[in-house]
């Protein structure tokens, strides 16, 4: 019993630290990677999609994204979203292609990007801490209902506890990499 919270607590860790991983691809610095828009929503054929479904995207140099619609007929569609995301890019287009120049970040630009880096590493956190107190209020349960010893729970707990310290020197590892890579000019 004790061993299915540890799990199940263990797979939602790793869960998080993924999640942290894609949520930070998002984020731009000053180099172009393919991870800032191939997730982005595109509102095609009626239902909003990941861009990656519509459109080949490749990063030919270090400062330039070029997606490639499968349809033509999208290219308007990939341009509006876009500019309507967070990205801060204008999006050139020959009729066949879009080309994202990625230009260079300012250092002020570069504050903000680490600002959002902190920020989206802090909800995560909070997220890691309430998922612990339910694992450790599911150890407590056990024990109140006599399906476990006190013994077992105060193991569990301490189990719990160490998967959440490593899990959070993980994402601040992840956080400080993320914030490196957007300071780097």
């Amino acid at each position: 019993m004790i061993n299915d919270v540890l799990r199940e607590f263990e797979a939602s860790m790793k869960k998080a630290t993924e999640a942290l991983k894609h949520n930070l691809a998002t984020i731009r610095t000053g180099r172009a990677s393919s991870g800032m828009v191939e997730h982005l929503q595109v509102e095609a054929y009626g239902a909003p999609m990941p861009l990656n479904q519509l459109a080949n995207i490749s990063v030919p140099e270090s400062r330039l994204i070029v997606i490639q619609p499968f349809d033509n007929g999208m290219i308007k569609v990939i341009e509006k979203a876009i500019q309507n995301s967070d990205l801060g890019i204008n999006p050139g287009n020959d009729g066949r292609v879009i080309r994202l120049a990625v230009p260079q970040l300012t250092e002020e630009r570069r504050r903000e990007m680490v600002k959002m880096v902190r920020h989206r590493l802090e909800e995560l956190k909070v997220s890691v801490r309430n998922q612990r107190r339910e694992a450790i209020d599911d150890l407590k349960q056990m024990e109140a209902e006599k399906l476990i010893s006190e013994d077992d729970q105060h193991r569990g707990q301490e189990r719990v506890q160490q998967l959440t310290d490593r899990t959070m020197k993980d994402l601040d590892q992840i956080g400080a990499d993320k914030e490196a890579e957007v300071l780097v000019v």
